[in-house]
């Protein structure tokens, strides 16, 4: 394990069984967190970091919690205050990390109706409500980390509702630690350009053009990874970011600089 400089603290990562989540989950166990890590379809690939996690010596276990739907916070917090008592003798929280996203938007013209508000209900009525959900459970000097996207401050017009999702959980960042930080708790976002993951390994992996195009939108030069992100965040859920919140981290690797 490593510095174990999150022991004692217990995490909630939606969207943790792929993907960026994934590596978020996997860094905070290593940390000393308490992982409970959310899915909506991947059963198998989040019981494997599950039991990867166990391996390592840490400890996690895995939530069923399809986000999109009213009610999915609720349902969300049920199952997490059930199984929390595993490892605590209350239902608490110390970090909340929204990952869990649609990462999927059409164009303006081709925007249907059910599309928009699928993206949104997931990007950002989700987190809203998990965090309204959560706050009876997340103790004083709590961490809040949303990923967002360097999309958010750019103009892309082939995701415009996607951008715009991020756009707006980038303002309740903000709300959220102006309103929460008399309580000792930061709130801030993370926002990643274009991530190697399975996501965007239709387009991406395997095609030298398209790895070769994302490579050079970095100023670093090469494809992000999710350890890349899940680094920022371990740094903002620790006691060393304490001074920070509010804030919208680059984690682009200096993308469209």
């Amino acid at each position: 394990m490593g510095t174990q400089r999150l022991e004692g603290k217990i995490a909630l990562v939606t969207g943790g069984s792929r993907g960026i989540g994934r590596a978020i989950a996997q860094r905070l166990a290593q940390d000393g967190a308490v992982v409970a890590l959310t899915y909506a379809r991947d059963e198998a690939a989040a019981h494997d970091i599950v039991e990867r996690i166990r391996k390592d010596g840490g400890q996690a276990f895995a939530l069923h919690a399809p986000l999109g739907r009213r009610g999915d916070a609720a349902a969300l917090w049920s199952g997490f205050d059930a199984q929390i008592r595993h490892h605590a003798p209350e239902p608490v929280v110390d970090i909340i990390v929204n990952n869990a996203g649609i990462g999927r938007s059409a164009d303006l013209a081709s925007l249907t109706e059910d599309g928009f508000d699928e993206v949104f209900a997931v990007n950002v009525r989700a987190p809203f409500f998990i965090v309204q959900e959560g706050l009876k459970r997340l103790r004083d000097a709590g961490r809040i980390i949303n990923i967002s996207s360097g999309a958010a401050h750019l103009a892309m017009p082939e995701a415009i509702a996607y951008g715009a999702t991020k756009s707006a959980l980038d303002n309740f960042t903000r709300n959220l630690a102006k309103e929460l930080g008399p309580r000792g708790i930061t709130a801030n976002s993370v926002a990643p350009g274009i991530i190697d993951t399975d996501v965007n390994a239709g387009w991406l992996r395997g095609n030298p053009e398209a790895e070769a195009h994302a490579a050079s939108v970095a100023a670093l030069g090469r494809v992000g990874r999710p350890e890349d992100v899940a680094d920022v965040v371990a740094f903002l859920a620790s006691d060393d970011a304490r001074w920070v919140t509010g804030k919208v981290i680059d984690a682009t690797g200096g993308s469209g600089l």
